[in-house]
């Protein structure tokens, strides 16, 4: 079941984005800090957060988030699933819960920001398996030899 992220869930969400061995520690205080701005009053200004739970355990999440200055522009950023879920669909059911929610407000497209590291290669084959374009890269973002991929889907028909 996918449900509102709730104040509760934020310890258990860290953890699960820390057991995946992807993000660093750095990405793990941002989420922390993130999670609390939501529910400190984020979640006010059209943020969302939501959690999948199965039988009271929690398996994965994801943040969104419209872009400041944008015409119904908006921002996957973050989506994890435990590690022993992973390739389970169950991401596959949060981004389309994600997909669904943003079209619901009537957004455009929807970004998502990723590494270009070797460890990102599955995160990036799964948003091209959902019909995400590569919309572009910066060389040397995060660090040198570490550059930002950018992906994007128009989530309505342009008018």
């Amino acid at each position: 079941m996918i449900r509102p992220t709730e104040l509760a869930d934020s310890r258990v969400l860290v953890a699960l984005a820390t057991q995946t061995g992807v993000f660093k520690p750095h990405e793990m205080q941002a989420l922390e800090e993130v999670l609390a701005d939501y529910h400190a009053g984020n979640k006010r200004l059209g943020h969302h957060s939501v959690t999948f739970e199965e039988g009271k355990e929690i398996l994965g999440f994801a943040y969104y988030a419209p872009a400041a200055m944008t015409d119904r522009t908006w921002y996957l950023y973050w989506i994890a699933v435990t590690r022993h879920t992973q390739a389970r669909g169950i991401g596959s059911e949060l981004l389309k819960h994600v997909e669904d929610d943003v079209r619901a407000q009537r957004g455009r497209i929807l970004l998502i920001e990723t590494s270009s590291q070797p460890l990102y290669d599955l995160t990036r084959e799964f948003y091209v398996k959902h019909s995400y374009e590569k919309a572009a890269v910066i060389a040397d973002f995060y660090a040198d030899g570490d550059d930002l991929v950018i992906f994007g889907k128009r989530l309505t028909s342009a008018t």
